[in-house]
Order: structure tokens, then C-alpha cells, then sequence
């Protein structure tokens, strides 16, 4: 795993290039070294920094096109502009354009490292935060599950409490919430621990066939039986038996399944002899029962027979706080099956994990990460990497609260060009202005559009005074 942060300096003054170096390997940087901004350009995406200083005045290539080049290749990725010639308009715009800072040369090295070591803090916490939620994750890890929220702590109780009891019950849930994982809970938790546990997709079953493959069939029974097979239910005898998407199942398949139930036989299709069978029958669906038996679609007799004990699942989009800690499992898993040393996403791309509606649920979540960790060069995936591998309505949700922060950031922004001066050069600035009237603060304060007792403030923030 890395553990130095990189740095990215272009500059075309190859004493530059040499002197920040020096300086920047004394500090833990792995550094990277570019002499053009074109040569920049052109190998952008090849280059994993985690922050970049760039010289504004360049050939051919300037500052501000290679600034914008990564901010748009690598959200990350933080950039410090140099400069000759400091500027407070080139200063708005550079920050406008999302550099980190703005600093003149000749360099002030004792600020360069206070940026430096700002970006490298930042990296040490956002390793630390994402080991961390690794590691709650798989404190809260129950059998196969991830759930810090309420409702998923409260679940787990519900299956603890009812497996060792329960011997029918029905789990519902959107697609891609994890039903298959709370019967298999129920199994693993429960007195059939070391028996079979089959698994049975209704979905997936020609209607034909369903009494075949639930209760079995003679040879001869139907054209193509050419042996004896036993169904699902003879085949979990003594186990636990998942009847995935009941909701699928046709009403002649229903009133069989429900005689099963009632007396623990099974009669093969073509066969004259009942076979007694003790099984635990966990059904799942993803379809509103009640609604179905409204509609003549499923019996009432056998809802209530399979609705013992009901298991709800919540949608991902009503228990966000899961995210961070489903993403930090994924993560592990994929970036070990992969061999590589991801951690997790930036604080960007988590935002946007947890905006995201998800509307396959974990299931989409986990298919997501894994697309991310294996296209994944570096520790962290940003939100650009992110982004592709959602579903169309996952970006267009996504699309719109990226507009709502991009507003929210351009207010933040604006509320800062409404100040006479930008912080990163006010101080060159106001020295400048103050040296030109002779230290008189009154005119200087007129010049710089300020009161006398803000210039005294601000003076005084700076150290000025």
C-alpha cells in the first residue's frame, strides 16, 4: 500500500523543477517532475498525484489549461498554481477554477510545506476513516449482512430470536436487498445449521415444469421424464428449502404447495405413494402479496400460511448510513481478489455514494464497486471513476444533486469575491498598498475598498500590524 503521497510539479525552469523536488522529498513526497504543460496534457492520465504545483506562465500550454485538465481528469488531485507575476484576478479565476492555493516566487517554502503538509493530513485522515469504517464493517457483519442502521440491527435480533423456532416464514423486499442472505441467516443461526440449504428461483421455472420440480416426478409422467427425480422438497429433507420470487409460482403449483405445507407430504408427479418430508420452507418475494391476492394472483390461504413470521427489508435508499460500511466490505473483497491497494473512495465520490438512489439496492452497490476496484490504478477512486458505472437513473440523480452542489458552491464562491481581496495574495497586496502610501492607513483603506477599522481587522488576522 503507499504510503507517501505524490507530488506533480511542472514548471519549465529546470531550477525550479530540482529546488521543489529537494524540497518536497524532504517533506515524504514521492515526487513527479514535468518540464511543459503540453507534455502534461498528454500524459495526464497516466499520472496518479495527490497534489500538483503548476507554473501559470508556460509555452505553448499555461497554467490555467493544465489546472483545468486535472481538475477534470482527477477531482482529487489538489493544485497549487506558481507564478512570477501575482495577479488578484489571475488569483479568483485560479481558485474559481478549484486550485487549492496561488503562491509567488520567488517560492515561500515555509508555506509551500504548510500546504504540503495540509494535503498530506488530509490523505492520513482519509486513510484513517476509511480503515476504520473496513474495520467496523466487519464488526457488524452478520452472516454475510453489513448493518449499522436501526432497522438492520433490529432484523438481526428477528432472526436470532426466530431461527431456532420457526419452521415457515416469508421475507420481503426490493430486488437486490439481500433476501436470499437473511434465509440463508436463518438457516446458519438455526437447529438445521449442518443440514442441507437448497435454493429454488421461481422466476426461472417453465410453468410446466413446477410440480416437477418442487415435489419431483415418476419416469414416464410426462414426455422427456425418462428416470424417477426427486423435487427440491425430498432433496432438503431435514433442511431448510428457499423459494425464491414465490410470488411467480401459478395457482395449480399453489394449492399443492400449500397441501405440503399443511401435511409434510410430497407426492411426485406421475406417482401414486406419498412421501413424508420434514422441511423448513423460508419464501421470498419481491411483489406486494396482499396486492396479488387482491388481484386473484396468489391464494390467500397459502399468504397466510407462508406469513408466520414476516421479515421486511429495507431499500438501501432508506438506510444510507450502511453505505460507507457495504462499501468498505466491497472494497476489501475486490481490491484482495484484484491484488491491489485500494482503500476507498475520496470524500467526492462517497458523497455521491450516498446520494445515489441505488434502485437495485446492495446488489447494485456491491456490482458498482466491483466495476470501480478493477479499472482502480491508485488508493482512492474518485467520483469522475465513479460516475460511468452507475445506471442511467442512478446518474441522472446523481446528475441533479451534483447541480445542487455545484450552486451550493458557486454561492460559497461568490461570497468570497464579494471581498475586496482573496485571501492567498490579500497579504502581498495590502503590504504593497501600504508601502505605496507610506504607511498611511486611511488612504490605504480607501484604495482597497475598505473601512479603517476592517483594514485594522484585517491587519491583524495577517499579522500585519
Amino acid at each position: 500500500m503507499t504510503t507517501h503521497p505524490t507530488l506533480l510539479v511542472v514548471d519549465d525552469e529546470p531550477g525550479i523543477l530540482k529546488l521543489v523536488e529537494r524540497f518536497a522529498r524532504k517533506e515524504g513526497f514521492e515526487v513527479l517532475l514535468r518540464s511543459s504543460g503540453r507534455e502534461t496534457l498528454r500524459e495526464l492520465h497516466e499520472l496518479k498525484a495527490d497534489v500538483a504545483m503548476v507554473d501559470l506562465r508556460m509555452p505553448e500550454v499555461g497554467g490555467l489549461d493544465v489546472l483545468k485538465a486535472i481538475r477534470e481528469a482527477d477531482p482529487g488531485c489538489q493544485v497549487i498554481l506558481m507564478t512570477g507575476e501575482a495577479s488578484i484576478d489571475t488569483a479568483i479565476e485560479a481558485i474559481k477554477l478549484g486550485a487549492m492555493d496561488y503562491v509567488s516566487k520567488p517560492l515561500d517554502f515555509d508555506r509551500i510545506a504548510r500546504l504540503l503538509r495540509s494535503v498530506r493530513g488530509d490523505l492520513d485522515r482519509r486513510r484513517a476513516v476509511l480503515t476504520t469504517e473496513r474495520e467496523v464493517a466487519q464488526q457488524l457483519q452478520f452472516c454475510g449482512m453489513i448493518g449499522r442502521s436501526p432497522v438492520m440491527q433490529e432484523l438481526f435480533g428477528l432472526i436470532r430470536r426466530f431461527a431456532p423456532h420457526v419452521r415457515t416464514a416469508l421475507i420481503s423486499g426490493e430486488t437486490g436487498t439481500g433476501k436470499e442472505l437473511v434465509a440463508l441467516a436463518l438457516h446458519q443461526t438455526g437447529p438445521r445449521s449442518a443440514r442441507k440449504f437448497v435454493t429454488i428461483n421461481c422466476s426461472a421455472v417453465v410453468e410446466t415444469l413446477f410440480e416437477s420440480e418442487l415435489f419431483g416426478h415418476m419416469r414416464g409422467a410426462f414426455t422427456g421424464a425418462t428416470d424417477n427425480k426427486p423435487g427440491v422438497f425430498e432433496v432438503a429433507d431435514g433442511g431448510t428449502l428457499f423459494l425464491d420470487e414465490v410470488g411467480e409460482l401459478p395457482l395449480a403449483a399453489q394449492a399443492k404447495l400449500l397441501r405440503t405445507l399443511e401435511t409434510g407430504e410430497v407426492q411426485r408427479v406421475g406417482g401414486l405413494d406419498t412421501r413424508r418430508v420434514d422441511v423448513r420452507v423460508v419464501a421470498a418475494t419481491n411483489r406486494d402479496l396482499l396486492a396479488e391476492v387482491a388481484a386473484g394472483r396468489f391464494r390467500s390461504d397459502l399468504y397466510y400460511r407462508l406469513n408466520i413470521v414476516e421479515l421486511r427489508l429495507s431499500p438501501l435508499r432508506e438506510r444510507k448510513e450502511d453505505i460507507p460500511y457495504l462499501t468498505a466490505a466491497f472494497v476489501r473483497e475486490f481490491s484482495k481478489r484484484f491484488h491491489k491497494s485500494i482503500l476507498g473512495p475520496t470524500p467526492a465520490a462517497e458523497r455521491l455514494l450516498m446520494t445515489t438512489r441505488w434502485p437495485g439496492n446492495v446488489r447494485e452497490l456491491r456490482n458498482v464497486i466491483e466495476r470501480v476496484c478493477i479499472l482502480c490504478d491508485g488508493n482512492f477512486f474518485s467520483e469522475r471513476e465513479l460516475l460511468p458505472m452507475l445506471s442511467p437513473s442512478s446518474r441522472e440523480a446523481a446528475a441533479a444533486a451534483a447541480v445542487l452542489d455545484r450552486q451550493a458552491a458557486l454561492a460559497e464562491r461568490a461570497d468570497a469575491e464579494d471581498r475586496p481581496l482573496l485571501a492567498s495574495a490579500e497579504r502581498e497586496h495590502i503590504r504593497k498598498v501600504l508601502q505605496s502610501t507610506g504607511n498611511n492607513k486611511k488612504v490605504a483603506a480607501e484604495m482597497l475598498g475598505l473601512s479603517r477599522r476592517a483594514l485594522y481587522r484585517r491587519l491583524e488576522r495577517l499579522g500585519l500590524r
